[in-house]
């Protein structure tokens, strides 16, 4: 299986360097996957991450160590619903964070084991999900009744009219007129 290429949205990568600044030192499990991340991150602006990439509140499947799959939401923090929410203060949310579907990533437990997380699936992504409601409303938006472009009487109309020439063809007035 590929080796993971993270790819985090502008305030999934902001949320993960507040995590690292406090996280509690080098001995914290967290602190190789975070700077894993933060290292390796291609940061995008939520409108162009691509589908198939697990974001903050991405419903996912994934497997862990070839097991059956599990189907969680990464959430930003730890949730009174076990078994619905996977945060990313955890090992496992946050190795899934930013991979894309078919990736993986390997990281050692809080328990110190070595364990391999494989993204199967992005069932849901709030941004994409965004984007296809603001692309619905743009088709069904109401046809506007006042025009798109507005003219607006400018200098040309306003300037003085030009004086008419003299019947014999001559029409410069001469030094009396400045």
């Amino acid at each position: 299986m590929p080796t993971a290429t993270c790819i985090l949205t502008t305030k999934d990568f902001t949320i993960l360097e507040i995590m690292r600044d406090r996280s509690l030192g080098s001995d914290d499990p967290l602190a190789p996957i975070l700077k894993t991340k933060l290292e390796t991150a291609t940061v995008v602006f939520r409108d162009d991450v691509p589908v198939n990439v697990a974001t903050l509140s991405s419903r996912v499947t994934f497997s862990l160590d070839g097991r059956d799959p599990d189907t969680r939401i990464l959430s930003h923090d730890r949730v009174n619903s076990p078994g619905l929410f996977l945060p990313i203060t955890t090992s496992r949310g946050l190795a899934l964070l930013g991979l894309a579907e078919g990736e993986d990533m390997a990281f050692t437990s809080h328990e110190g084991r070595q364990e391999r997380i494989v993204l199967e699936k992005v069932q849901y992504q709030p941004e994409a999900a965004r984007r296809e409601r603001q692309a619905i409303a743009g088709l069904t938006a109401p046809a506007r009744r006042e025009p798109m472009l507005r003219l607006i009487r400018g200098a040309v109309h306003d300037r003085p009219r030009l004086a008419p020439a003299d019947p014999n063809g001559f029409d410069d007035p001469g030094p009396s007129a400045a």
